[in-house]
């Protein structure tokens, strides 16, 4: 007799209607036909007679097929399969909110303050060039000055008089221009470079004063990104996880300016058959380079939080895929180090934030302790999230 679960497994839901119809045919096969010739009241049989025979064949064949399919529930699990990846990273839908609005402020308000470093450092190095300029310039116009108080002012009219000869006359008129050509041209140019001087200064100042700026913002999303972690943290810093210790990964790809680019859900997520930003792949690709080839999931449908967007990835720490317990010996170790280096990383990969083992990495407040429902799932203690820019 052919195998209904056999027929479920191999079929789905045909599988179940085909099981159903062997288990019935089995059962006529092993009672055989109806008896001819018997009769009731002395009458052959009728249809109704017939139908009357095969009732219970029916009533017993709809009986082993729900049998069947209360036994399939139970071995393929009747009850929802344990979340062994969060399905909302972060906590509530609040609390994800401000976690991502602060750390995108903080990586914003970051990369204009680098950017204008890197501004003041170049306008303080072209204002010494100009600053040693300025002193040769200076020079050269005082040799002028100190000539003319030794001799006296040269005008035109003594220098022409003063000529011998036709021939001396032209010639001091040649020299006459090309010294006032000369002149006028140092003093031109000192003025020119006192000027670039005055506004490289104001080009710092300003660039300080920014920097001042984006220090506040980031201090101010510090704060606001402190406040929405009070409600998963007992507060305070946390003590983060050694390992990782490579900072090596390839950056991924910034603006001129140093600010990262929009980026959408485009690309192909190599662990699903969803999509992923192209900055969350080369984050991927840098982190399995990085010797990290344990299971990983990235693009998650419905839901909120990042894995929707694309934009986050959940490292299995067991070596055989997520389990609904919590990592400990070798695959905590697997857990840290992951987690430490996605930080080290960070700058370099557009990292939003990390949470791992109750603890959570924000770019603005560094390590927090983080607390989820009380499963491994909700706790990450048995996988590491990593949300991107």
């Amino acid at each position: 007799m052919a195998d209904p679960v056999a027929g479920l497994v191999s079929g789905g839901r045909s599988g179940i209607l085909t099981g159903g119809l062997r288990q019935q045919a089995a059962d006529r096969r092993r009672r055989g036909p109806p008896p001819r010739g018997v009769t009731t009241g002395g009458r052959r049989p009728t249809e109704g007679c017939f139908v009357r025979r095969t009732m219970p064949i029916r009533r017993r064949g709809r009986r082993s097929l729900t049998a069947l399919l209360v036994a399939v529930a139970l071995l393929f699990g009747g009850g929802a399969a344990p979340a062994y990846a969060e399905p909302n990273e972060g906590g509530t839908k609040k609390l994800r909110d401000a976690l991502e609005t602060t750390a995108k402020a903080h990586i914003e308000a970051k990369a204009k303050l680098d950017n204008s470093k890197r501004r003041q450092v170049q306008l303080v190095r072209e204002l010494s060039t100009l600053e040693t300029r300025l002193v040769a310039l200076s020079a050269q116009v005082g040799e002028v000055a100190a000539q003319s108080y030794r001799v006296g002012r040269l005008t035109p009219t003594s220098m022409l008089i003063n000529s011998a000869s036709p021939e001396m006359f032209l010639q001091r008129a040649a020299d006459l221009d090309m010294m006032a050509q000369r002149d006028s041209k140092r003093l031109r140019t000192l003025g020119e470079a006192r000027e670039q001087a005055r506004q490289a200064k104001v080009a710092i100042d300003t660039e300080v004063r920014e920097q001042q700026k984006q220090l506040l913002v980031m201090a101010k999303k510090k704060k606001e990104a402190e406040a929405a972690l009070a409600a998963v943290s007992s507060g305070g810093s946390s003590g983060g996880f050694s390992g990782g210790s490579s900072s090596s990964a390839r950056p991924a790809p910034r603006n001129s300016d140093g600010s990262w680019p929009s980026e959408s859900c485009s690309v192909n997520d190599p662990t699903t058959s969803g999509c992923i930003t192209p900055r969350t792949l080369n984050a991927l690709q840098q982190t399995q380079a990085a010797g990290y080839k344990r299971y990983v999931s990235c693009y998650r449908s419905g839901g909120s939080g990042e894995h929707p967007k694309g934009r986050a990835c959940d490292f299995s720490a067991a070596a055989g895929g997520f389990e609904d317990e919590t990592a400990t010996g070798g695959d905590k170790t697997y857990g840290d180090n992951l987690a430490a280096w996605h930080v080290r990383n960070a700058s370099r990969l557009g990292v939003l934030y990390v949470i791992w083992y109750r603890q959570i990495w924000h770019p603005g407040t560094g390590w927090r302790s983080y607390s989820g429902s009380g499963s491994p799932a909700a706790d990450h203690t048995n996988h590491v999230h990593l949300s991107m820019y």
